[in-house]
């Protein structure tokens, strides 16, 4: 990475763009610049108006370059887990010399990897986000996560490929241009965010991870270091701010800013006796209306969210996952969410703050993410994620998978799945020792082996 570089995130959310500018120097991140601005021209997470997005994100970027003092030209931006589809993709080339004789591996090999990897038949309407590799084989050692500098004739690649709507990922790409900036890469949100929201153990052993966003509500199974399922209702925040302002008769403005100071989300906390005024539409005087009434509007949206997500979640037994769920986004913000959903879900719940400076609200655990996503990179990511940029002139498939090629499909409501996760293959590059000298299971692996076995 160099001894100081800059680094920029971008998330493009329904109800606020947010920026962040950040210097990563000694392995460390440090945020010099943030921006935050109201969105418009985006409907449930996806961009319908370009004109608008490009005007909120350059309002966004300006306050980012006057706090960090710095102009910016390139951004890592997060693409939404709408319509997401997850799957197996391997590649494998010959590498050996015109004699047959092994040969040292380089980047360029890596590259060729990928490019197999990359040829699929994929959907007219659908491209490539991101790979991320597995392992890398050669002449049938398998475990390598950098085939660099050894000798063979025969290098494989295994890993896991992104794929989502031409649409969103094109839309999103024009309004960054648009912008005057240049994507540096695109990732998948909920990808990003388990980089930080989500600990080493929880990232092992299996979480779910909870985006309680203005527009949509993202549910994110994460298991043996990779991305599993997701899961998108078309139900968030700005859904409890109108239900608030149809109830109440006042307007969304007005609403916004009674869910803030006043809302709570279980109606347990909230006081029968305090009350605060609501300026009603056609009346000059406001009325008086407790914290319990409003906690009961705000409640029953998020009881309807929560069992939508709870019923799609045990059908893949998810909810059995040790790390339980972790609440980020906006709305994780609204006290008595925790409690609420460990009502309804049944499992431990926590929330997720970030712990920078000036950022200590979950709402901007997804644009940090996506800069902590960036600077984990290794050289051989930054080889595969480059190459995605020739992905296009591949149009044909070279190379037959074999009939039990598992594959891995994120889904919203009109999607069918399987009645359990499918199990990706182990990341060996994550996995530890799991034997002793005398080969016999150690306890904690004994109790993870019992959590992999609901996936089978």
């Amino acid at each position: 990475m160099g001894n100081s570089s800059i680094y920029v995130g971008i998330d493009i959310g329904t109800t606020s763009i947010k920026v962040i500018i950040a210097e990563y120097l000694k392995d460390q991140i440090n945020i010099i610049g943030y921006g935050n601005t109201r969105s418009a021209g985006l409907n449930r997470g996806v961009i319908v108006d370009i004109d608008q997005v490009v005007k909120a994100i350059k309002e966004a970027v300006k306050q980012a370059e006057e706090k960090a003092n710095i102009q910016i030209s390139e951004v890592s931006v997060g693409v939404p887990a709408n319509m997401l589809q997850i799957e197996r993709c391997k590649g494998m080339i010959a590498i050996g010399n015109e004699d047959g004789n092994s040969k040292e591996i380089n980047d360029f090999d890596v590259k060729r990897v990928t490019e197999a990897a990359l040829v699929q038949n994929l959907p007219p309407e659908r491209d490539v986000i991101d790979i991320v590799p597995d392992e890398f084989i050669v002449d049938g050692f398998d475990g390598i996560q950098d085939p660099r500098g050894m000798v063979g004739v025969r290098l494989e690649m295994q890993g896991v490929m992104y794929t989502g709507p031409k649409t969103i990922l094109h839309n999103t790409r024009k309004c960054i241009e648009r912008a005057g900036l240049k994507v540096r890469d695109m990732i998948v949100a909920p990808l990003a965010l388990s980089q930080v929201a989500l600990s080493d153990g929880e990232k092992d052993f299996g979480a779910i991870l909870i985006d309680l966003g203005g527009g949509q509500t993202t549910a994110a199974v994460v298991h043996d270091y990779q991305l599993k399922y997701t899961y998108v209702d078309q139900e968030g925040g700005d859904y409890v701010t109108r239900d608030i302002s149809i109830v109440l008769n006042t307007s969304i403005e007005n609403a916004e800013i009674l869910k803030r100071n006043y809302g709570y989300a279980d109606v347990t906390l909230a006081s029968s006796e305090d009350t605060f005024p609501v300026n009603v539409v056609g009346q000059q005087d406001p009325e008086m209306i407790t914290e319990e009434y409003l906690a009961q509007i705000i409640e029953a949206r998020l009881q309807q969210i929560f069992g939508k997500l709870k019923a799609d979640l045990e059908r893949i037994n998810a909810l059995q996952l040790p790390g339980g769920i972790i609440l980020t986004g906006g709305l994780a913000a609204l006290p008595g969410v925790k409690e609420l959903a460990q009502n309804i879900f049944g499992v431990n719940v926590n929330i997720y703050i970030p712990q920078e400076m000036n950022l200590r609200i979950p709402s901007f655990a997804q644009v940090i993410g996506l800069v902590e996503y960036v600077t984990q990179e290794n050289e051989i990511d930054l080889i595969v994620r480059r190459t995605l940029e020739g992905k296009e002139l591949l149009v044909e498939q070279t190379h037959d998978f074999d009939d039990n090629d598992e594959e891995y499909i994120t889904q919203d409501d009109e999607f069918e799945t399987d009645d359990e996760i499918v199990e990706v293959e182990e990341n060996p590059k994550k996995k530890k020792n799991k034997k002793n000298n005398d080969g016999k299971p150690r306890g904690m692996e004994r109790f993870k082996a019992m959590i992999n076995s609901l996936f089978d």
